[in-house]
């Protein structure tokens, strides 16, 4: 780190010396190499010459200065481009003197195959990759099951897998409540299928009038002809349509795909919220709290937001927002550059936007406010906590530790952190226990995770590197679990970790816990404390993070099978085994006659399988015909 700001100002002035005079992103460095702030500039030396001149820099950015050991730049064609290229560095990278937008989340998308001769509906996360319409994003895999739910009940288009299409032999669940169109089992025609999935299109694409005249215009028809049961089974389509285009809550009649974004900021802290308009209706809203410093206004926290929120998602054309931005056509042109499409930023005064863009404004100052709240009556138990525990001050970080087996089978230990923020999911950590342990024994199982845990943490902090030091670490037991885990921290040289356990009182009933601490007796909490429904908050949610993560690597165990351990034996030849004879154990008692026979499998696939499961065998020519 730098020693002052005139050493740091050293350094911008020596990079200044070769720094074009062009658009482009520069990086200042700590003397770890790690990213500072990354801003963007339409004329680098222009830009980067204002941090040489200290009396005009808040304190913030002198700090800043001081702490810059090196520069790093990236030249762009464009200043639109630099703001593109700036939004993914800040969100990659995270800088400390950046607004940061913390959104790891993927968001949930409404996807239509293209690839089968009847299309299916289904909610989609991730990877954009098969051949595929997709619709959204949705703010949460709720709205988006809602809209699935919605267009089975008006459309009748299956959501069930390819594979389980293929195997049906009758309706399913699905048919029988007038959800499914049936075309697994051929009670409809593709030709009639197809014309369900024009529809939904439409509806998809905010053409929901002209589908509601087609579908009035059948139930006509139907009617004419005294068809009265396909007329009544195209009424209660229409009732669904009706229904699904009256139940959102913001339903602008003059937007079509358009994202409403509006920012609220109390106390040194913002929230921003975005609705996500597609077709004309409302696929559902979230509340985002980037990470920025009190300075900030609100005009630039929305700035920094929106650039860094397309980063990794397309734009709609239009976005709605509740503050005049300060580069709002440079915000606009990096977006329409991004989509290959016109994107307009705009800040409606008036009209039906206008009322829109408020009610998302009033969501954001509501969503802020329960946030605040959360935040005060947080830190009053953190102080609780450390009273209880005779902490030094206010806990920062709280871990927990707790384990899961079955009998010993696929043991997993798990860390959650909580602190004034509530949970910190991002620093979750899964600990597969290697052993050896005995099956069963809880305590060896939670010294490996606890030595495997602070064994890093020290080597992070040997190497230089940022270490999250615990404030509390609280353990799932008694006083043996307690012993056990002051052990492995002596052992460490840990010494300045204070270090509880919280154990289930008689019957395990929850309310009569009892404390466990060095230099304290074992003491109870009075039922209703406010202290003690946190620490069972806490021990509960390491207790369902432990449940969860043994769950998923047994069912992960469970899909394994030994045909993983055959050389060349990847996905498609086990599942062409699998197909073809049913089990592993099928595969195992086959002849090699048999293997050879099977689809996709070549001779030489076959006998390496047959090779693996009677290792005595000899496999010489012509075998095949005697096996």
């Amino acid at each position: 780190m730098s020693e002052s700001p005139t050493i740091g100002v050293s350094v911008i002035e020596t990079a200044l010396q070769t720094m074009p005079l062009a658009p482009g992103v520069y990086r200042m460095l700590d003397a770890k190499g790690d990213a500072l702030y990354v801003g963007k500039a339409r004329n680098l030396v222009r830009r980067v010459t204002s941090y040489t001149q200290l009396g005009r820099l808040p304190e913030r950015l002198r700090r800043m200065v001081s702490e810059t050991a090196s520069m790093e730049i990236i030249t762009t064609h464009t200043e639109a481009e630099a703001l593109l290229l700036e939004a993914n560095l800040i969100k990659r990278l995270k800088p400390r003197f950046n607004i940061v937008l913390r959104d790891d989340k993927s968001y949930p998308w409404l996807m239509l195959t293209e690839d089968h001769p009847f299309p299916q509906i289904a909610k989609h996360r991730g990877a954009q990759v098969r051949k595929v319409s997709y619709w959204g994003p949705f703010a949460s895999a709720w709205a988006v099951n809602q809209t699935v739910t919605a267009m089975q009940r008006v459309f009748l288009l299956r959501s069930c897998s390819d594979s389980v299409f293929s195997t049906r032999s009758r309706p399913c669940l699905l048919y029988q409540i007038k959800r499914c169109s049936a075309p697994c089992v051929g009670r409809i025609s593709q030709q009639a299928y197809a014309g369900l999935v024009a529809q939904a299109r439409a509806f998809l694409s905010g053409k929901a009038g002209s589908v509601q005249k087609e579908l009035a215009a059948q139930m006509e028809q139907a009617a004419e002809a005294l068809e009265f049961e396909r007329a009544a089974a195209i009424r209660d389509r229409l009732r669904g349509l009706t229904f699904v285009q009256g139940s959102s809550v913001v339903n602008p009649a003059s937007m079509t795909d358009a994202d409403v974004i509006a920012a609220w900021q109390s106390a040194g802290q913002t929230c921003v919220q975005v609705f996500f308009i597609r077709g004309g209706r409302n696929n559902g809203n979230r509340a985002f709290f980037p990470s920025h410093t009190r300075a900030e206004e609100t005009p630039d926290v929305l700035s920094a937001f929106i650039a860094q929120f397309y980063d990794d998602k397309p734009p709609p054309p239009l976005l709605l927002v509740n503050h005049d931005l300060p580069e709002q056509a440079l915000i606009a042109e990096a977006l329409s550059l991004k989509a290959g499409r016109r994107v307009e930023v705009t800040h409606p005064q008036r009209g039906e936007k206008h009322a829109v863009v408020q009610h998302a404004e009033t969501n954001a100052r509501e969503a802020l406010e329960r946030k605040l709240a959360e935040s005060a009556g947080q830190a009053k138990l953190l102080e609780g906590v450390a009273a209880l525990f005779k902490l030094p001050s206010t806990p920062e970080r709280i871990e927990v530790y707790d384990n899961s087996h079955i009998m010993g089978t696929n043991p997993y230990g798990v860390m959650i952190v909580g602190g004034p923020e509530g949970f910190t999911k991002s620093a979750y950590r899964k600990f597969g226990i290697k052993g050896p342990v005995t099956p069963g024994d809880d305590f060896a199982m939670m010294r490996e995770v606890l030595t495997r845990r602070f064994s890093r943490a020290l080597k992070d902090g040997a190497e230089g590197n940022e270490a999250e030091w615990p404030d509390l670490v609280l353990i799932d037991g008694g006083a043996g679990q307690l012993s056990a885990a002051r052990a492995v921290l002596d052992d460490l040289g840990v010494q300045d970790v204070k270090l509880a356990a919280i154990a289930k009182g008689p019957d395990r009933d929850a309310g009569r816990e009892w404390f466990y601490t060095d230099g304290q007796e074992p003491f109870q909490l009075p039922p209703r404390d406010p202290v003690l429904y946190f620490l069972q908050r806490l021990r509960d949610e390491a207790h369902r993070f432990a449940i969860t993560t043994h769950r998923a690597g047994r069912s992960k165990a469970i899909r394994t099978s030994e045909l993983d351990e055959i050389e060349g034996i990847g996905a498609a030849r086990k599942r062409a085994l699998l197909n073809h004879f049913g089990s592993a154990r099928g595969v195992k008692m086959a002849g090699l006659a048999d293997l050879e026979a099977a689809a996709g499998i070549s001779r030489e696939t076959a006998r390496r399988v047959y090779a693996h499961f009677h290792p005595d065998a000899r496999l010489e020519e012509g075998a095949s015909k005697r096996a």
